[in-house]
Parts: structure tokens; sequence; C-alpha cells
């Protein structure tokens, strides 16, 4: 934790992994509770799409593909907001505004959650569905914006990647002479949070999944928390004025 004025706030490093942790949670509610489908991930949502269609199961892949759909507009939305501020910053004030508006697309979905009950109907599902995968798009341009190598809170396999490249290439810093390769690169720091970032992601699908089953009530808003803290956090951290 690093202090700002009088508060205590976490850094940008720790605010990705709360995201993360967000991300991983609404995989696991998104696919157990709205028909097996992933809303952050897409990588695994594609491949759920391909089987559907190669099984015949055309309603199972309207679910992946609205999932799809959901995402790349809040992809557009994310950018749209982000990519206009070319400020050269830690947390650009437009990330902050993202993220307020993930928040607030999350409130959506967990008012809908509770208004469509239990026994919801297709047309509810897949409203939330959008909602949700709209959400996580938004979230992943907003994380793309922050420019921190290797890291994407919405899926692992580039994450795994970047990973252990970068072990083999702090095994290999050693044999670097100092000052060989311009401004030292903080290894230690670079693996240590993709390394976190695989970790929290995995943990965010467990809590999800034990939410999911046994205390829905929470399922639904425990990303909307999350995404509450990262943004009370960064108002705090970087100020009202850069907002």
């Amino acid at each position: 934790m690093f202090q700002n004025g009088s508060y205590p706030t976490l850094g940008r490093d720790a605010m990705l992994l709360i995201l993360t942790w967000a991300a991983g949670t609404v995989d696991a509610v998104s696919y157990l509770g709205l028909g097996h489908v992933f809303t952050a991930m897409m990588t695994g949502n594609t491949v759920l799409l391909g089987l559907a269609l190669a099984q015949g199961e055309l309603l199972a892949a309207g679910r992946s593909a609205l999932a799809l759909l959901g995402f790349a507009m809040g992809v557009v939305l994310g950018a749209m907001i982000v990519e206009r501020d070319d400020a050269e910053a830690e947390w650009p004030p437009s990330v902050s505004r993202a993220f307020v508006l993930e928040a607030a697309i999350l409130a959506l979905f967990a008012a809908l959650w509770f208004w469509s009950g239990s026994s919801r109907g297709a047309h509810s599902l897949h409203a939330l569905i959008v909602v949700l995968g709209a959400a996580m798009g938004l979230q992943a341009a907003a994380v793309r914006r922050l420019d921190v190598p290797g890291i994407a809170t919405t899926y692992i396999t580039g994450t795994i990647t970047h990973l252990f490249v970068d072990v083999v290439g702090w095994s290999r810093a050693a044999d670097v002479p100092a000052g060989a390769s311009g401004e030292p690169i903080k290894w230690e720091q670079r693996v240590g949070l993709l390394a976190g970032v695989l970790f929290v992601y995995g943990f965010g699908a467990l809590c999800g999944g034990l939410l999911q089953v046994h205390w829905q009530v929470l399922a639904c808003v425990a990303p909307l928390i999350a995404v509450a803290v990262v943004v009370v956090n960064a108002y705090m951290r970087y100020g009202s004025r850069r907002w």
C-alpha cells in the first residue's frame, strides 16, 4: 500500500490484480449461471462457439455469439473513452472514467440479475450475457491503455506466454553487462505481476464458482464491488483533478 496524503491507497499493480479477480469471477458466474458461456475470456468462448456449431447446438452457439458481440461492443466503447487521452501517465484520467462506466454496467447487470429471478427466460439470459460481455470488453480496452507489458486481465494465454518468456529473459539478465541494454528491466516486478495475474484469475474463478453455487445473491455483485474498489482507490490515489 502507498500513501496519498493521509489516505492509504493501492498501487497500479494491485488494482490490476483486483480487476483480474473480477474477470475470473465473471467467467465462473457466466459459465455456471448463464448457460455455459464465458463473458471475459473470449478465447475460451470462441472455442465453445465452434464446439456448439459442430454439435448442432444452435442455442448454445447463439449464447457464445452474443457474448462475443457484447465484448466487442465494450471494447469499442472503451477505446472511444481511453484512446482520446494521450496523457503519458501511470494511470491516465480516461482509464478511471472507463472503469466508472464499467462499474455502472456491472450495476445494471446486477439489477437485471435480481429482476429476472432464478427462472429467467431466454430474453433475460441473452440480455445478461450481452451486458456482462460489454463490461468485460470495456475493462479489456482500459487495461490495454495502461500499457503494462504482458498484462491483460480478461485472458490468460497471453499472460502465460509472457510469464515464461520473461522468466527466460530474467535468467539471462545476469549475463548482460550493466548498461548494455539501456534502462534496466525490473524483472522481479514484471514476473511477479504476471504470475500474480495467473493465480488471481484462477482464484477469482474459484470464488465465483463458490458464490454461484452457494450464495447466488453475492455472485452477481462481487465483480461490481471489486471494480468499485478500483474506482474509489484510483480517485483517492490520483486525485479528482485528473478525472
